[in-house]
């Protein structure tokens, strides 16, 4: 398969060794400096990039007809109108906020939580999520999609990086170090905690998870999303 590389920074790095290792082609590596040639001849495309390059990349993809799985977080403000030039091109498109394997499993696992949870409203759900200084958003697109899945599956309404109210569910974004990403959702009573946590020990899973998306993408058309890969839509 013919990858594109929209992104070639760390992580861009440690997707092409592990592209390469499965016997993949990069026809790409797109740093902020390079164009697009070679993109109308790749499989598929993977993005990590930065929030303010993702909305260019997207777009050039879909323009060239090759499907793109997109890891960078950020710029989801323009989510609705990506989706719409996807449809109008009749692309492939997965985009998340963490493509690791065991991430969107915890996902999963938080969901359930959050619905067996839901009855017992003298539990409070706060979250924390660590990562390197050098992370540009904050909280994290996966902090967000953790607070989504409770959501969706109890009586609060929104997340807040400031001071919780009854209905909010506020997250402790911290960066320091080169923490590669730790994420912990705690449900807390006057009487006890319960806690689920998850911690990747380097980048390798993020990338892998996008590799194997990226084989699960090419030759297919509409939106996607890691559920989808991973068959966890009919669990």
């Amino acid at each position: 398969m013919k990858i594109a590389l929209l992104g070639y920074g760390k992580m861009g790095q440690v997707i092409e060794r592990i592209a390469l290792e499965r016997g993949h082609e990069i026809v790409l590596k797109k740093d902020e400096f390079s164009t697009y040639d070679g993109l109308s001849t790749a499989d598929v495309a993977i993005d990590f990039s930065v929030p303010t390059a993702a909305v260019s990349n997207i777009s050039s993809c879909f323009n060239a007809n090759v499907p793109v799985v997109s890891g960078t977080t950020g710029w989801l403000e323009h989510y609705d109108e990506m989706i719409a030039l996807c449809a109008a091109k009749n692309g492939g498109f997965i985009s998340s906020s963490n493509f690791s394997l065991g991430v969107n499993l915890f996902f999963e696992f938080n969901e359930y939580l959050a619905k067996i949870m839901a009855p017992f409203d003298h539990y409070k759900v706060d979250m924390e999520e660590i990562h390197h200084d050098q992370k540009l958003d904050a909280p994290s697109g996966t902090a967000i999609s953790l607070a989504k899945g409770v959501i969706k599956n109890s009586n609060y309404s929104n997340w807040t990086l400031d001071t919780a109210k009854e209905n909010e569910i506020h997250i402790e974004a911290v960066r320091t170090g080169n923490v590669p990403g730790t994420h912990t959702v705690t449900y807390n009573s006057e009487v006890d905690s319960i806690e689920i946590k998850h911690t990747a020990h380097n980048r390798e899973g993020f990338a892998l998870g996008a590799v194997i998306a990226a084989e699960w993408l090419a030759g297919k058309h509409g939106v996607f999303t890691m559920k989808d890969v991973l068959n966890l839509n009919s669990k």
